[in-house]
């Protein structure tokens, strides 16, 4: 014999509409699907990641585009993907989008004058931190001194 189903009375009232709309509102970042391009195969796929880690997001600026969430990020790593499946170079990509938002693109800009400040400045700060903290130590080794002496 089979049981009855029967319906909870509440269900049919407005309080569970509104619970069940704001279940769905409190969800919706769970909405924003993952990209699912259709690679040819694996290591068009790892080209395809490795290049939207190596650039950046023009609209977020810290983010790679691997990482962000913004809608042009969306659409340039669907020109990602295009170029990749147009069996364009990583090279000539990357170039592409170099010209278009400028150097800036890049997430790990090249190593050129241009950014010889950016790749060596913290070399070049290191002997000086390690120069002021000596001298720092010294001083206050000696004020020690001096102020063991008069005690």
């Amino acid at each position: 014999m089979r049981a009855k189903f029967s319906r909870p009375s509440w269900l049919g009232t407005p309080w569970a509409l509104a619970c069940g709309v704001l279940l769905l509102l409190l969800a919706q970042p769970l909405w924003a699907g993952i990209e699912a391009f259709p690679f040819a195969d694996r290591a068009q796929e790892v080209r395809y990641q490795k290049l939207t880690s190596e650039l950046r997001c023009v609209k977020c600026q810290n983010n790679s585009l691997a990482d962000s969430e913004g809608m042009i990020a969306a659409d340039i790593r669907r020109e990602v993907f295009d170029m990749v499946q147009a069996g364009k170079t990583d090279a000539q990509i990357v170039d592409f989008f170099v010209v278009r938002y400028g150097d800036f693109v890049r997430y790990m800009p090249r190593f050129e004058p241009l950014t010889y400040v950016l790749w060596l400045g913290p070399l070049l700060l290191l002997p000086l931190g390690i120069w002021w903290l000596a001298r720092s130590l010294h001083a206050r080794a000696k004020q020690a001194a001096i102020q063991a002496e008069e005690a």
